[in-house]
């Protein structure tokens, strides 16, 4: 057990240092092959989520969502700008994927506890649209599907009953730096945008895998 867990914080210093690198060097001029630096802290995840969760159950579908999301990062970073759009779908297969291995259980939502989440999650979705719309012209319908898997999935954290508090953190730091991403591309550029887009991205994604994580190891102690 000792080198279980040992393996595990051994694992996650090298996430965070492959993460770190990439998050820095944001901070320079464009670079030739900055998409593989991107890729490496999602492949180790990947890595990771095979040994850990392996392709039983539901936990198929969130690799698969890792897989997505890597196939993103690598389309949005090669060509940002004329490939945005390939980006974009990407990561909404990789949400559909996230939402399926979850199974959010909707009965929830007749409980008030429940039902102001949906309503909180709702009401942001819609604020965010209002302050975008100006400025998504023949984007809209693209962006709005996409704000709408990601608030599904961000739901669906707390309503899985794999829900854990590591699970709910990566849905909200999603949908934070996605909206982050939203407002520096669409509405106005934020300085060292993608600086703080790319941790709070990589955070996204290392949580969902420790909740996975979690959830694994209390159904098979």
């Amino acid at each position: 057990m000792k080198n279980s867990a040992f393996n595990i914080s051994k694992t996650s210093i090298l996430f965070v240092a492959l993460a770190t690198a990439f998050v820095l060097s944001t901070l320079v001029t464009p670079y030739p092959l900055s998409w593989a630096v991107k890729l490496l802290p999602m492949l180790l995840l990947i890595g990771i989520a095979i040994q850990r969760l392996g392709f039983s159950h539901d936990n198929k579908y969130f690799i698969l969502g890792l897989i997505g999301s890597a196939c993103g990062d690598f389309i949005l970073d090669f060509n940002r700008e004329h490939w945005f759009i390939f980006g974009l779908a990407a990561f909404f297969i990789a949400h559909l994927f996230y939402l399926i291995s979850l199974k959010p259980e909707v009965k929830k939502l007749w409980q008030v506890n429940y039902l102001m989440v949906f309503f909180v999650y709702l009401g942001y979705g819609l604020l965010m649209l209002l302050v975008l719309i100006g400025s998504l012209e023949d984007m809209l319908v693209p962006v709005t599907a996409y704000m709408s898997i990601l608030l599904l999935m961000a739901l669906a954290t707390v309503l899985s009953y794999k829900t854990n508090s590591w699970l709910i953190l990566g849905g909200i730091s999603f949908v934070f730096s996605d909206s982050l991403l939203g407002i520096d591309k669409f509405y106005t550029p934020i300085e060292y945008g993608h600086f703080f887009v790319m941790i709070s991205y990589y955070f996204a994604q290392f949580a969902l895998l420790k909740g996975f994580i979690i959830k694994s190891q209390a159904s098979h102690p």
